[in-house]
């Protein structure tokens, strides 16, 4: 139980802001990262210059592994067992049960390896759709251990088909990898777990080292070091979703219950100062009552996680937002766009048709957070600093790619050749041109071609 002195819930009441006031409580942390690309730079320079010698020093320095060494920085499969014989079997039972909805989930999401469609007759197209070849999953643990994440991520890779995915992950300060992202890897079917958090870890998934093999793609949430990290590289690794910082919004009717809005707010403002964590209602007697209730559920936490839910709370990145009405309070979560949103309220179906931006949306007041974030099935890897607006959660999707196929008869040669023609013509691209011309028709007839200009079509009219 917490004993510090801690700042009161904020009230941000959107009919006395201005523009800039308003615009002030939607800016995230990840929106200036200037200070955090400059001293990531260097920290990219070092591992492609000196592979694991550099992520075991950074592993020192940043993480307090003062044991860790260059040979070390990859789990042995003695590690593993380990693991597995010091974690509690309890809580290996609701990680394989996590495990279950989570495959499940995705499995669903798995798409056809391959579609056909005629498009008119002798045209036939469609897509065909096959695992990225190398991807890492990366499992923050800087203000704590997230094995969650480890499934999040491993899991839909593994449905997805990916051949050997890897995961990334800060060592301790004991040098090792955190039990618990052990045992969901080898649980999601990775065995390939590597000691390499924050920037340098995209730096060795980017360029590969002797013990971290190089990945076309990075995905998982992290600090902003990681996300400085993925703009610097994201022309030599795809960065995958913009995962930072928590942030979450409740949205609550006049008919939403205080107790339980107080005690969800502390859900993900718990994470750290550079969290963001909202109350959003048109009903003042609530957003009253929620101020009041939620120091309350501060003191049944310990004092660091109580500390970082106040100040987030209590600033311009979280507390309570009284709107006039329901349509100004939409309007508010669709310009915030956040990574969860959970609608409080005895009738939630009626306000979802309004919510467009939001990467997780959790309806009525048994849907909390926490069992998003562990168990429901769906990702808890969400785009954040307003990614939603643009991004779908992380996904069988994100570790696949699709190529477009084409077959074509003569038939269909004959019907779009002309028309063919006449685009390439009219932006002046003569090969183009000339492919679809009488100069293809000579061609599969094994004549050579004549001296002369752009081919003429095949229905006899000259394009120009």
């Amino acid at each position: 139980m917490t004993s510090q002195p801690l700042l009161p819930v904020a009230l941000h009441e959107l009919a006395t802001l201005d523009r800039a006031a308003r615009d002030a409580l939607i800016v995230r942390v990840e929106e200036d990262l200037d200070h955090y690309l400059e001293g990531a730079q260097p920290i990219i320079d070092a591992v492609r210059l000196d592979g694991d010698e550099a992520l075991a020093r950074f592993g020192r320095e940043f993480d307090g592994a003062s044991c860790l060494s260059a040979t070390s920085i990859r789990a042995t499969a003695e590690d593993f067992d380990r693991a597995f014989d010091a974690l509690d079997p309890a809580l290996i039972e609701t990680m394989e049960l996590a495990a279950e909805h989570i495959r499940r989930f995705h499995q669903a999401q798995l798409p056809k390896d391959m579609w056909m469609t005629e498009i008119r007759p002798g045209v036939v197209v469609g897509e065909r759709s096959t695992p990225i070849d190398s991807v890492a999953c990366y499992s923050p643990r800087g203000k704590g251990s997230f094995p969650v994440v480890t499934l999040m991520t491993a899991i839909p890779a593994v449905v997805a088909g990916v051949p050997a995915p890897i995961i990334l992950t800060p060592p301790g300060a004991d040098g090792e990898v955190d039990t618990a992202t052990l045992v969901a890897a080898r649980i999601a079917g990775i065995d390939t777990v590597c000691k390499a958090g924050g920037a340098q870890a995209v730096a060795a998934a980017a360029f590969g080292t002797a013990s971290v093999p190089r990945c076309h793609k990075i995905v998982g949430p992290g600090s902003p070091w990681l996300v400085a990290a993925k703009r610097l590289l994201s022309g030599r690794i795809d960065p995958g979703l913009p995962a930072g910082p928590s942030e979450t919004i409740l949205l609550a009717d006049p008919g939403a219950n205080a107790h339980i809005a107080a005690l969800d707010l502390c859900i993900e403002s718990e994470h750290g100062p550079d969290s963001g964590a909202f109350l959003v209602t048109w009903d003042r007697g609530l957003a009253e009552r929620v101020r009041e209730l939620v120091p309350r559920y501060w003191a049944r936490m310990g004092d660091t996680l109580a500390h970082y839910s106040s100040t987030v709370l209590s600033g311009t990145r979280g507390g309570v937002v009284l709107a006039a009405n329901a349509q100004e309070a939409y309007d508010f979560v669709n310009d915030y766009a956040p990574e969860h949103c959970q609608v409080l309220s005895k009738t939630p179906f009626e306000h979802l048709a309004h919510l467009r931006n939001a990467s997780e949306i959790l309806l009525g007041e048994h849907a909390a957070g926490s069992l998003a974030n562990y168990l429901m099935g769906p990702n808890c890897v969400l785009p954040t600093a307003a990614g939603a607006r643009t991004h779908s959660p992380l996904g069988v999707p994100d570790f696949m790619k699709t190529c477009s196929i084409g077959h074509v008869t003569e038939t269909g040669y004959q019907a779009l050749a002309p028309h063919t023609h006449r685009f390439a013509c009219y932006e002046g691209f003569d090969g183009h041109a000339n492919a679809v011309s009488v100069l293809r028709e000579q061609a599969h007839a094994g004549k050579e071609p004549g001296p002369g200009g752009v081919g003429d079509s095949i229905d006899g009219v000259t394009h120009s």
